[in-house]
């Protein structure tokens, strides 16, 4: 089965160049189910490639780069942790492309976004499948350059190129990063190859300043790709793109990319201690950071935006805590209910014919019952309550946690029950009370076609029973999901005592009850509408409405004087150094012509004569020089 590894990610590619080429040609639907093909057969050989692994393969295709000890050939790692990641690409990315099937049926560009949807699950193939840095650093810019091209899809509209400007220049601040690790890790050990790195750094001692450092920048790549603090802010701007991107992006590809590295770089990381413990602050920070700003937002996409950030901010708190498998587990049951949740939002959507603010919605419950459960599911999924998989994913992140810091627990503790409030916030003003939209949004509502809930509801099932790939001790003695990657280095598994599970579970879903009440009472009973005029808004509300004003200060203190310096470099160099040159060149070279010109008088004896000296001149050079 291993020669067949290709195929993963070639059918993609396949489906890109097909579609890109023969659009025209192609009618109706045709391209977005040769899209969908595409995905379904690499998750197919995924999913055989799953059932059948028993050890890691390394499947070598060629030499790509060979340079005095530096050799780069085109080859893919096979093993648990690429498993895992090919699964959920193309699991949920065959998923998110049926429903673009329903969603983006009207649009007049519909073949040319199935294209780059199908560039997009080629390039993450590539970055979860490389054998070595090089390889995963291919797609790792792949996928920029595709979300650079889906966020800003709509192109003619200014402010979705902004977006898409945002995203792009803000990830390659971290791609530097990750470019410079890479360096420091060649001149380190001779090699980018994953195997000959990993078994070189070995026999290397903790906490070493080589090693923070190489660890610290791929960690400055992560922060990009997964935005994390500071280089979040780019992601929930990504919402410019149709809705299947934005569940394409926060589910199953582009922000899963920072975790995936640091996973795949454990042997690295757990050799840097120092480097895990920022790690680990920055994603409890991040955490809380963005499910504050969660709490006040109105946009139902940029709820679900902020509480990505959020999420992923989990994940890398527990990469900080060395649970390694608790983080790729949350990466696993985070696709399901996301991607879930964004393509109910896009329902939602749907139906009210664009509008995406929640104090425009209500009452649509009974209108869109499909829409509402498997959004309900997915919220439950993602509040953390039991049986659903955020449950278990989740309290395995917060015990993991407590074991490493207290402090940082308490704070992740926090972000949960604040996770909680504002999604249970978003499901109640959408779902329940009254109508408040117009009444042609009201006459037109209605339920996805099958196209669009089929997907919805294998979601929905997902997100139920994902978690019980991960049940604790108290419940199980086999964590099927870590005993699978309980092969590959560092994945062992994390056991607390039962009284603690059961306390941690206990107060969890007592908390949640509590969250539920409190909103159900505020957005129900009391029907709160969060005010439609941002001056009505009191000073936290505010603060947090306008995203802690973060935007405002790296425009205020980066933007604004970069804008600046380029203008005066504008003036000095461009209009009048480089354009002063070529402007003097072009004017000596029309006087210069202009006096030339002069000779050119009509007359043909003034050219006789010319021709005379001329002779003449060249007879006395070859007699007296020559």
């Amino acid at each position: 089965m291993e020669q067949l590894v290709w195929l993963i990610p070639v059918l993609p590619l396949v489906g890109f160049l097909l579609i890109s080429f023969f659009k025209k040609w192609l009618p109706g639907q045709a391209s977005g189910i040769l899209a969908s093909a595409m995905v379904l057969g690499s998750f197919v050989v995924s999913l055989c490639l799953f059932f059948q692994l028993t050890e890691p393969v390394t499947v070598n295709y060629f030499d790509w780069i060979q340079s005095g000890s530096l050799n780069i050939p085109v080859s893919f790692l096979v093993d648990h942790i690429s498993t895992v990641m090919l699964l959920i690409i193309t699991g949920v990315g065959f998923l998110i492309h049926v429903y673009s099937i329903g969603y983006m049926h009207h649009d007049e560009a519909f073949a040319r976004f199935f294209a780059h949807l199908n560039l997009f699950v080629f390039f993450m193939l590539i970055l979860v499948l490389g054998s070595n840095y090089v390889m995963m650093f291919i797609g790792w810019e792949g996928v920029g350059l595709c979300s650079y091209l889906l966020i800003g899809f709509w192109f003619k509209n200014t402010e979705y190129n902004k977006a898409a400007n945002k995203a792009f220049i803000m990830n390659r601040i971290g791609d530097l990063g990750f470019l410079l690790g890479m360096i420091l890790i060649f001149m380190t050990f001779g090699s980018l190859s994953f195997s000959e790195v990993f078994s070189g750094a070995a026999g290397m001692a903790p906490d070493t300043p080589v090693m923070i450092a190489i660890t610290a920048l791929l960690f400055v790549g992560a922060m990009g790709k997964s935005a994390q603090i500071p280089l979040y802010t780019w992601l929930p701007d990504a919402m410019a793109g149709p809705t299947p991107v934005s569940a394409l992006i926060h589910a199953a590809t582009m922000v899963t990319a920072g975790v995936y590295m640091v996973v795949r770089s454990n042997v690295l990381y757990t050799l840097a201690p120092a480097t895990l413990a920022f790690v680990a602050i920055i994603g409890t920070v991040t955490a809380l950071f963005a499910g504050t700003i969660a709490l006040a937002q109105t946009d139902i996409k940029k709820v679900l935006a902020y509480s990505t950030v959020s999420q992923l901010g989990y994940m890398f708190a527990a990469l900080g805590a060395g649970a390694y498998a608790s983080g790729l587990f949350h990466v696993t049951t985070h696709a399901f209910f996301k991607a879930l949740l964004f393509l109910a939002a896009g329902s939602v959507i749907h139906a009210m014919s664009g509008e995406q603010d929640i104090r425009r919605m209500g009452g649509l419950k009974k209108k869109l019952p499909i829409t509402f459960l498997v959004f309900l599911i997915g919220t439950l999924a993602i509040a953390g309550v039991p049986p659903f998989a955020g449950f278990f994913s989740k309290d395995e992140i917060l015990a993991a946690v407590y074991s490493q810091n207290k402090f940082l627990f308490v704070l992740l503790a926090a972000t949960s029950v604040i996770t909680a409030y504002y999604m249970f916030r978003v499901l109640l003003l959408t779902f329940y009370g009254s109508f408040r939209g117009t009444h042609e949004q009201e006459h037109h509502l209605h339920e996805s076609p099958k196209v669009m809930t089929v997907p919805l509801l294998i979601l929905a099932v997902l997100s139920t029973i994902g978690g019980f790939m991960g049940l604790p001790p108290v419940f199980s003695e086999h964590h099927t999901f870590s005993e699978y990657l309980a092969v590959a280095p560092g994945f062992a598994a994390h056991e607390h005592s039962h009284a603690f599970e059961y306390t941690l579970m206990g107060t969890a879903i007592a908390v949640i009850l509590i969250v539920w009440m409190a909103a159900y009472n505020r957005f129900v009973k009391r029907a709160t509408i969060p005010a439609a005029d941002e001056k009505e808004f009191n000073a936290p509300v505010k603060v947090l409405y306008n995203k802690y004003y973060v935007d405002e200060i790296y425009n205020t203190i980066l933007v604004k004087p970069l804008d600046h310096i380029a203008q005066l470099f504008h003036q000095l160099v461009d209009n009048k150094l480089i354009d002063g040159i070529v402007n003097s060149t072009g004017t000596l070279t029309n006087s210069a012509s202009g006096l030339l010109r002069r000779a050119q008088t009509g007359h043909i004896g003034f050219y006789i004569f010319a021709m005379v000296v001329s002779i003449a001149a060249i007879l006395l050079l070859n007699l007296f020089v020559l």
